[in-house]
């Protein structure tokens, strides 16, 4: 029998084991648990976990997913608690503060430790943060990529400091910034020229014109309930590049003012969503049907002022449509639904609803000549490649 002396043992001891292959088994720890207690064993084990550390999201916050709403906001997370936070997270690629009230401008200046290797940084209703605030971040994030200010106290002076900075911004949510207005989309938009997705839903100083020769990486841009002009349309669509375009909502103040988006600058729209955009008529519809030939999702709920030459269009052009709403269209008619059935070919589901002026008789038949669409009441859009920014461990 082989005799293991204790000088041999402890050779073989995990404690003797190099920090990067510590690192590596921490790294393929399937129990969360296990993954949670590693530190607890000793110093250096919890300075291998601190370091493999890469996200940091406080579970008080709202849901990163929803950031519309607050679920728990913490008034008590200050800026003590940010700067010890990040002197034991050196390594993180992405932090959210989202919902951390308390926060302002100053306790941004802990960010200097981790700035460097920041990659997304996530802000939504810390109130106290402004364009100092912003200019902080410009200074200690050189690498940031993703940045949601989503009801932030920041104005245009706030977006051209961004701008100066040359960061390689891809991601920005602005949504419920009041402050804003198109002189800062136009100093980020001119800046950034890997920008892909911008959100700016219900930032009521926005027309859309701060967009003009915006980069053709911009594939996403959500702009619900803002008061976009026609020019300011064709401003966002400028780059070419648009897949997502969610203008739901918006105030435009000519009827047929989204007639530029068929003009065929943005034929690689995928998702457009015009729920409750109640004046958009027949020209519109039948200009976006013929120039946006690879339109898979169309939102048209609430659209009154389609009619049948509408509805018509849709049927013959949109041939690579999968997803139709038609809620509370009160103009979709029977002669319309028709129109809708014989064209379509690869349409696989109508969310329908509401819709007064269509008869028992019109709905059965759809449903009897084509069986491969599904029928359905709720009225849901796709969440579109914004939110795909996201680090996999929130979702």
């Amino acid at each position: 029998m082989e005799v293991v002396s204790e000088s041999d043992d402890a050779e073989t001891s995990i404690i003797h084991l190099p920090d990067d292959c510590l690192s590596f088994i921490f790294q393929r720890l399937d129990n969360v648990a296990d993954h949670d207690s590693f530190g607890l064993t000793c110093r250096r084990w919890l300075n291998i976990q601190n370091i493999n550390r890469r996200c940091v999201q406080f579970e008080c916050s709202f849901t990163i997913l929803n950031p519309a709403s607050l679920s728990q906001p913490n008034p008590d997370v200050n800026s003590y608690h940010l700067h010890r936070l990040l002197t034991r997270f050196q390594w993180l690629e992405h932090l959210s503060l989202a919902g951390c009230m308390v926060l302002n401008d100053s306790s941004l200046t802990s960010l200097r430790i981790p700035g460097a290797r920041l990659r997304g940084l996530y802000l939504d209703c810390c109130f106290g943060i402004s364009d100092d605030g912003i200019f902080t971040i410009a200074s200690f994030c050189p690498n940031l990529r993703v940045l949601s200010l989503h009801r932030c106290n920041i104005s245009d002076i706030g977006l051209e400091t961004l701008a100066r900075a040359s960061l390689p911004l891809l991601c920005v949510n602005l949504s419920y910034c009041p402050l804003v207005s198109d002189f800062g989309i136009k100093a980020l938009s001119q800046a950034c020229l890997q920008l892909e997705s911008v959100k700016i839903s219900s930032c009521k100083s926005i027309t859309g014109v701060g967009f003009n020769n915006c980069s053709p990486t911009l594939i996403y841009v959500d702009a619900e309930s803002c008061q976009l002009e026609p020019k300011g349309i064709t401003g966002i669509i400028s780059g070419g590049g648009i897949e997502f375009l969610n203008l739901s909502g918006v105030s435009c103040y000519i009827k047929e003012g989204l007639v530029p988006i068929g003009s065929g600058i943005a034929s690689k729209l995928r998702i457009l969503n015009l729920r409750m955009c109640r004046t958009v008529g027949d020209e519109s519809i039948e200009a976006i049907a013929k120039g946006c030939p690879v339109l898979q999702e169309w939102n048209l709920a609430l659209c009154h002022e389609i009619k049948v030459l509408g509805w018509e269009a849709v049927g013959k052009w949109c041939r690579n449509l999968k997803k139709l709403h038609v809620n509370y269209c009160r103009n979709l008619c029977d002669q319309g639904l028709l129109a809708l059935r014989g064209g379509c070919t690869n349409l696989r589901i109508l969310y329908m609803s509401g819709n007064a002026r269509l008869t028992p008789t019109a709905v059965e038949m759809f449903r009897l000549h084509r069986a491969d669409i599904t029928l359905r009441t709720e009225d849901m859009m796709a969440i579109g490649p914004y939110w795909r920014t996201y680090p996999q461990e929130w979702t």
